[in-house]
């Protein structure tokens, strides 16, 4: 064995030679665009959470006729499951979750999807809101840049398949939409702080329903324990009076 070399981590100067390296004119050029890609970050996530409780206000909570062919294609779609990976050969069950409750949420999703989607065709309407052909040809652009090396193949899928170049036009058309009620909106900024802007709600609520599930699992439990602890007392008690 021949040793070519032996080599240990130095210390890193973070300078202008170090942001040249980087393709950067100097340090203060490379601070700038962080702080600038640190900044349009949280306004999308901003954004994101504030598009989130815009649609969840603006979904009816009362019940409503819902065509049931497109709230039975969503279900299919969500779940069992909602579309979450699991190991292969696993099942609901296997995850401690039960079949019909899981159907019945998921229903409850697809239903609530094909409400919002009523809703906003609605709100669109009025506003006369349009997704234009060149606005749906770079998304399809986006899409086929996540593929490299089958571009191609996926700008002919997308531009053979209705269907599927919907499915880009929709999330487009539901952004004008709610810029459009943005546009006519009161909305009230407040400061948060990093923690609270980058927490999950939906993992929020995971956490709080498996807190309930745990909480309810808990209860009979404890009354076994109750009458368990019951018993000896009676026991005592009979041989006190005898």
């Amino acid at each position: 064995m021949t040793v070519k070399g032996v080599e240990a981590p130095g210390e890193l100067a973070i300078d202008d030679e170090f942001a040249k390296s980087l393709g950067m004119e100097s340090l203060e050029k490379l601070k700038e665009a962080i702080r600038e890609q640190i900044a349009a970050d949280y306004a999308r996530i901003s954004r994101q959470k504030v598009k989130r409780q815009l649609l969840d206000g603006s979904t009816p909570s009362t019940p409503s006729t819902c065509p049931r062919a497109s709230s039975s294609r969503s279900s299919t779609t969500c779940g069992p499951g909602g579309g979450r990976p699991r190991p292969p050969g696993k099942t609901l069950a296997d995850e401690g979750e039960d079949e019909e409750e899981a159907k019945a949420e998921y229903r409850k999703i697809a239903e609530r999807r094909v409400r919002l989607g009523l809703v906003l065709a609605e709100i669109g309407d009025k506003h006369e809101v349009k997704v234009a052909d060149d606005e749906v040809t770079r998304a399809l652009v986006e899409r086929a840049r996540q593929y490299p090396g089958q571009e191609q193949q996926v700008w002919d899928f997308y531009r053979n398949n209705p269907d599927a170049l919907a499915e880009l036009r929709a999330p487009i058309f539901e952004d004008k939409v709610v810029d459009a009620i943005l546009a006519k909106a009161k909305v009230n900024e407040r400061s948060v702080s990093k923690e609270e802007l980058l927490s999950d709600p939906e993992a929020d609520e995971e956490a709080a329903k498996d807190a309930a599930k745990a909480k309810s699992k808990a209860k009979p439990k404890a009354k076994k324990a109750k009458k368990a602890d019951a018993e000896p007392a009676a026991d005592e008690a009979g041989s006190a009076e005898a």
